[in-house]
């Protein structure tokens, strides 16, 4: 569904010192710098498949989902979407595919969401008895039907997201670029979030490409991911492959009822939390048995819980390795990778 090789895209800024001086200088000679936003990216999506697409601020995300979305033209590289050029712009991409902004949005401030479906229907063409059905199955997954008639002013950031998700799928599109769709929600309000966009993929068979930077989302929604980094990959693979790889012990967490004799505790594994009630430990997988079975021998444990290093830990270590030593990474992606891990996932 979607490709992606060597794609490239730069932009000359402009650079100057601050100052009166300085900003007259520039009407008459200007100093630019290169920056290279994505440098030589390359992966493969299959179809049906939720993909995250990570990295830190500035790697390059939102401009590679630019690109996608054909809003922004490669400096170098080829980009194909179900078959289309996306720079081309042609009607049948547009309809095949969305661009959700956590921090942009379409609905027209003083009027109803109700008035913008209506005007996204007209734009897309979609015939009106089909717009009414989808529009009814979006408002059921997204519980927003005392919400539409309402004006967007008047709707919390969380309702207006709800809402603004209507309006990007009542054209029913298969691809899903969705960029940090959860930002600034609530707790209760992500999980909403992850629910609906989990259903409309499973429901319709879409393609989602997701970035955020809240974990949380990523691990509920994508079992692959493609990593970046000053717009180089430097993953692309399963996502519980990758937490195993960079960060392999597991987390034991256990509470006491009374206070646990430190030194023990040390003998067993690496103890990065400790006080009177609780300690967490990181174990190998292969003495995970072992220490469980000596803790509960060893003290009166109120609970114990067995989890995965948080996913925030693992990218900030990923990038780590990245700037230090680019070659340390555990299995790079590429062309060949990309395609292996899209039907790994989309056989599952």
């Amino acid at each position: 569904m979607i490709d992606v090789r060597g794609l490239h895209k730069t932009y000359r800024v402009h650079q100057r010192k601050a100052g009166l001086g300085a900003a007259l200088r520039s009407v008459f000679h200007r100093r630019f710098e290169t920056v290279k936003a994505v440098d030589g990216l390359s992966f493969h999506i299959a179809r049906g498949e939720r993909v995250g697409f990570l990295g830190p601020n500035g790697a390059g995300k939102t401009t590679t989902l630019k690109m996608l979305a054909g809003l922004l033209h490669p400096t170098a590289g080829d980009v194909a979407v179900s078959g289309f050029v996306p720079k081309q712009r042609d009607t049948g991409f547009l309809k095949l595919i969305t661009l959700v902004m956590g921090q942009k949005q379409q609905l027209l401030w003083d009027l109803p969401p109700s008035e913008t479906y209506a005007l996204n229907r007209a734009i897309y063409d979609v015939p009106r008895a089909e717009a009414d059905a989808t529009l009814a199955t979006l408002v059921e997954l997204l519980e927003i039907g005392d919400l539409v008639g309402k004006p967007t002013r008047q709707l919390s950031l969380g309702e207006r997201m709800k809402c603004e998700l209507a309006a990007a799928l009542l054209h029913r599109p298969q691809v899903l670029f969705l960029d940090e769709p959860t930002i600034g929600l609530d707790v209760s309000m992500q999980a909403k979030m992850r629910d609906f966009i989990r259903q409309y993929n499973e429901r319709f068979g879409a393609t989602v490409l997701l970035t955020s930077h809240y974990m949380e989302d990523v691990a509920a929604l994508c079992p692959r991911v493609v990593v970046i980094d000053h717009g180089r990959l430097i993953y692309d693979g399963d996502l519980k492959a990758l937490v195993r790889r960079v960060r392999p012990d597991k987390r034991l967490a256990v509470r006491f009822s009374a206070p646990a004799d430190r030194g023990v505790l040390e003998r067993m594994g690496t103890l990065v939390e400790h006080d009177a009630a609780r300690s967490v430990l990181l174990v190998p997988p292969e003495r995970v048995n072992d220490v469980v079975r000596e803790t509960l021998a060893s003290f009166s444990v109120v609970d114990l819980t067995i989890e995965d290093p948080p996913l925030e830990e693992v990218m900030r270590d990923l990038f780590k390795a990245a700037a230090s030593a680019p070659a340390a990474i555990p299995e790079p992606g590429g062309p060949d990778a990309g395609a292996s891990a899209s039907g790994r996932s989309a056989d599952r």
